[in-house]
């Protein structure tokens, strides 16, 4: 993974359209700093297209999930963690909360959320795959690149690391 700081690359584009997003989503990954190309997926408390998504071919790519902010169930665990790190996914951003963060702590992959609870989601197939998602004020598009690290999250519709 390319070495980087979200504030250098601020810095260094200020002429170009970057979204910064607000602060609340926290690192539970064993990749504090993660980037990659825009996969997204909209969802409510049912985590059954990202294990479909996780069991795609990630490389060079970060999954992000609205889950709405939810609070009341886990949109990641270990086992869904664990497919992602093995099919080549940088990240996974939630704007939900995960589970089995101890597990999630030791992979190498990428992973901010909301929190985590020991719940677990329902399983029915419901949601929205590729489309832009919008929370914490920035509008996450598919084909747009995020870049994330300890200092926070920025969206850019350019690969500033090419």
């Amino acid at each position: 993974m390319t070495d980087f700081k979200t504030a250098d690359l601020l810095d260094a584009h200020e002429d170009k359209p970057l979204q910064v997003a607000q602060p609340g989503l926290h690192n539970f990954g064993g990749r504090n700093k993660f980037y990659g190309e825009i996969v997204t997926l909209k969802i409510h408390e049912d985590n059954s297209l990202v294990r479909e998504f996780v069991a795609m071919d990630g490389k060079g790519k970060v999954l992000v999930v609205d889950g709405g902010g939810s609070t009341r169930c886990a949109l990641l665990g270990d086992m869904l963690a664990e497919k992602a790190a093995k099919n080549g996914w940088n990240g996974v951003i939630v704007y939900g909360l995960i589970r089995d963060s101890v597990d999630i702590k030791q992979m190498d992959l990428g992973v901010k959320a909301l929190g985590t609870i020991p719940l677990k989601s329902v399983k029915r197939g419901f949601g929205v795959k590729g489309e832009p998602v919008h929370f914490h004020d920035v509008t996450f598009t598919p084909g747009h690149y995020v870049y994330s690290d300890e200092d926070g999250i920025i969206v850019s519709p350019l690969n500033l690391i090419a």
